[in-house]
């Protein structure tokens, strides 16, 4: 039972983080993208101050949840949740080290302004949005996976059956 509670934890954590960084990528980016440049920067040095907090919880608590669950299983199953926790601590690390320096920069342009080469590190924080993306969603799947090959809780336990009573 703990390990079908902690395999629901990192499904949970999993998928939210999959399914933040999916909406940036699939709905933020592209309106960062049609609207002038001030106005992007200044959004997204704004969303960086709130995601701060909210992605990198949802990130620790993906890897931790995946790795220890990991760590509780055997065979397949370790292999698959162990590769869920490596595929979630690789969105942390682009992010950490691809994105984050990039919003710094993006943080003091929307307080000055744009270097003549912006156009050109904006579409490697897309590169790197994008990389971080496709990791989390790959995770969320194989835990999706694992928790579908898995038989339901009611058949692991042998059926007792019920005595029957003479009518």
């Amino acid at each position: 039972m703990r390990i079908r509670l902690l395999q629901g934890l990192a499904l949970l954590a999993t998928g939210l983080l999959a399914g933040a960084f999916g909406y940036g990528a699939a709905n933020l980016v592209p309106t960062f993208n049609a609207v002038p440049l001030d106005m992007r920067l200044s959004f997204h040095a704004e969303l960086m101050k709130m995601n701060g907090i909210t992605m990198q919880a949802a990130m620790a608590a993906s890897t931790l949840s995946s790795l220890t669950l990991a760590t509780l299983t055997r065979g397949r199953a370790r292999l698959i949740a162990g590769t869920a926790g490596l595929l979630t601590l690789t969105s942390f690390l682009i992010t950490r080290l691809g994105n984050v320096p990039i919003n710094g920069r993006i943080k003091e342009w929307a307080l000055t302004s744009a270097p003549v080469d912006h156009a050109e590190i904006l579409r490697r924080w897309e590169q790197f949005n994008n990389l971080r993306t496709l990791t989390a969603l790959t995770a969320f799947a194989l835990l999706i996976i694992l928790s579908l090959r898995q038989p339901p809780a009611d058949h692991t336990a042998p059926h007792k059956q019920l005595p029957t009573t003479p009518a």
